[in-house]
């Protein structure tokens, strides 16, 4: 397998460049704005070049027409679900802090023009509130001569367990066709030649015990003796009148859905956070905080992976990350129709 080029934007931690790395991919250039998640970059050498800056002042023109696929996910609060809570803030491209990224990432592929580009985000980027964000994709893409392909998975779908969805866009050379998405592997139950999703308890098990030093934290805070009273795979609406209990402590859909969160052993995990936090899951089924080497499982980042920084800016990095596992399937199947 010959190594095909990759400039990684938004790099983070190196969730796609490790897909793309296993699918034979070389990572030329990869750069981010936060210097822990560059560091974590260098460290475990996923990149020839990391540069640690805002993308607003850097210019790729020496690499036009040398890089094959320029891969990257744009920040996502200005489009995640939790905006539409936050009135006071603007959304999208609006954004304050981030409505630049997405406009900066086509910015990036207008002067270098590569074949192939990987865009990645949160699944509320099709929501209809978005609709500007979409469109402005979709027309650069069209402007800049590229075929996309997109939708938005759910990446227990492809193995990852997970049940994280996001949305994915291919955009291809129009000489080159219309990329099509790789078929999914796995399925809720297991069905049609698809195996089931892989769970919890697949990844975890080996590591299914409380620490001494764990069983003095309160995961929940002062919610804790309720977590405590929640079954596995379910959260703070067990204790709500639609669900039945009979001293409601909860009004239906009063809180995030992931207040009180607890993971099944039986299922694949929820989305795991970007920001840890003491009353928003998932948490274990035992009644504690996740660990950073289990919330790198759930997210198929291998065991040996070096994170820098302390533990939440870990979780930040791992939180934030595309699942290694989701990217290489995606490399490997652009591998596939483009390169082979």
């Amino acid at each position: 397998m010959k190594n095909h080029t990759v400039i990684s934007l938004y790099a983070g931690c190196g969730g796609l460049d490790l897909g793309f790395k296993k699918a034979g991919f070389r990572t030329e250039v990869a750069t981010d704005n936060w210097n822990k998640a560059c560091e974590t970059l260098a460290e475990n050498k996923i990149a020839g070049k990391v540069i640690y800056d805002d993308i607003r002042n850097l210019s790729f023109k020496k690499y036009k027409g040398k890089i094959d696929i320029i891969i990257g996910g744009p920040p996502c609060p200005p489009y995640s679900q939790t905006r539409h809570y936050l009135t006071e803030k603007k959304k999208g491209l609006e954004d304050e802090g981030a409505g630049f990224a997405v406009p900066e990432y086509f910015r990036v592929i207008k002067e270098v023009n590569p074949k192939i580009f990987l865009f990645e985000n949160v699944d509320g980027f099709i929501f209809k509130t978005h609709q500007e964000a979409l469109n402005f994709l979709i027309e650069k893409s069209k402007n800049l001569g590229y075929n996309i392909t997109y939708k938005v998975i759910n990446t227990a779908n492809y193995g990852v367990p997970q049940t994280r969805k996001r949305f994915i866009c291919v955009g291809v050379k129009k000489s080159l066709g219309v990329f099509t998405f790789p078929e999914e592997t796995h399925s809720e139950k297991g069905s049609n030649k698809k195996i089931p999703w892989v769970t919890c308890k697949d990844v975890l098990a080996d590591l299914d015990f409380t620490l001494p030093e764990e069983k003095k934290q309160k995961p929940g805070s002062k919610d804790y003796k309720l977590l405590k009273l929640i079954p596995p795979g379910d959260n703070y609406l067990y204790f709500t009148e639609k669900r039945g209990y009979k001293n409601p402590l909860f009004k239906w859909k009063s809180r995030y859905w992931t207040f009180l969160l607890k993971l099944s052993p039986s299922r694949p995990s929820w989305t795991i956070q970007a920001s840890f936090s003491n009353n928003q899951g998932p948490f274990h089924w035992r009644n504690r905080f996740l660990r950073i080497e289990e919330i790198k499982r759930l997210q198929t980042f291998e065991d040996n992976y070096k994170l820098i920084g302390d533990f939440k800016e870990q979780w930040r990095q791992i939180g934030n990350a595309v699942p290694p596992k989701i990217a290489e399937a995606f490399a490997k199947e652009i591998y596939i129709q483009y390169f082979s």
